[in-house]
């Protein structure tokens, strides 16, 4: 059974294990470069009144996703963006859904009207987990420079709440 709850200072390392883990395989995220526990709660911190954050837990207390909603400078203020998180090895058990269905209602409960994810073309995993949650195409994004100077497409997705 899995757990959804607002994360606290003391997740943040775990988090960042977490997110290192996805960064190093590559593939999946625009982050290209290790974060630090530090570094996610600065994340948190930041625009904290328009933002939501969730972690899911499996039944030992491990984090084994997190999701989080914020504003972004691209986006109108009825939007917010949208980044998820779930553990190597730990898709398709209903991890993604959890914390989707936790999201959502924070997204409603802050006011926003519809959320976005951008995603990386080749990101079938990601793409097809936003499609599953109703998430439709609006926008596409080509040759877009990540940090590490890779070039990839994306290709943005709407939720309307």
């Amino acid at each position: 059974m899995i757990k959804v709850r607002p994360p606290n200072s003391l997740d943040a390392p775990h988090m960042a294990q977490l997110l290192n883990e996805i960064i190093e395989i590559g593939g999946t995220t625009a982050l290209t470069r290790p974060v630090t526990g530090a570094d996610l709660l600065e994340w948190m911190e930041s625009n904290a009144e328009q933002s939501g954050w969730q972690v899911a837990l499996d039944e030992a207390e491990n984090i084994v996703g997190f999701q989080w909603i914020k504003p972004h400078p691209n986006l109108p203020p009825e939007a917010c963006d949208i980044a998820s998180f779930v553990q190597v090895g730990h898709t398709q058990l209903g991890i993604g859904s959890a914390l989707f269905n936790a999201t959502a209602a924070a997204a409603k409960s802050l006011g926003y009207v519809w959320i976005n994810a951008t995603i990386r073309a080749d990101n079938t995993g990601g793409l097809t987990y936003y499609q599953s949650r109703g998430f439709r195409d609006w926008h596409f994004d080509e040759a877009v420079p990540l940090a590490s100077g890779q070039v990839v497409d994306k290709i943005s997705k709407r939720y309307d709440i």
